[in-house]
């Protein structure tokens, strides 16, 4: 027993470095294939509404308030919401960076412009630009983002 005993201790710590990489390795793909640290979760949720006459929104858990959606990215709510009744008042947006069942469009990203990202909407043929809280969901701007309009109930 005295000679097998360091032998399983060595390989028991091998066995817990080697687990132990993966797991650091994992979550560092996790991270960085676009998904979302906010919570570990695959669809997010915001509530815009319109202030001011532009989409604003607020997330106390990321430590915004009112946070505008400006240069093309109006337009492209106002489209996606124009069956949603009172949509003005707040509605549910859900967003991710996979495909997911009722998606109503695809964001592609184009190119970094200052401090924000510019996307393309193939389906309203047009672009616009996502100001640096996407940072606040995403740690490297997603190539692709996935939304969906919903009527709060």
């Amino acid at each position: 027993m005295g000679d097998s005993h360091p032998r399983w201790r060595k390989a028991t710590l091998g066995l817990v470095l080697v687990l132990s990489l993966a797991g650091i390795a994992g979550g560092w793909a996790y991270v960085h294939r676009g998904q979302s640290p906010y919570g570990g979760n695959a669809i997010l949720v915001l509530q815009p509404y319109k202030e001011a006459n532009t989409w604003v929104f607020d997330d106390p858990q990321v430590g915004l308030k009112r946070e505008p959606f400006v240069a093309g990215i109006p337009e492209i709510l106002d489209r996606l919401t124009k069956d949603i009744p009172d949509a003005p008042r707040g509605f549910r947006l859900l967003f991710s960076t996979t495909p997911f069942p009722g998606q109503q469009i695809e964001l592609t990203w184009l190119r970094t412009e200052t401090v924000g990202n510019w996307y393309r909407c193939e389906e309203y043929q047009t672009e616009g630009w996502l100001c640096p809280a996407l940072g606040k969901y995403f740690p490297t701007p997603p190539k692709k983002l996935y939304a969906k309009a919903e009527r709060l109930h």
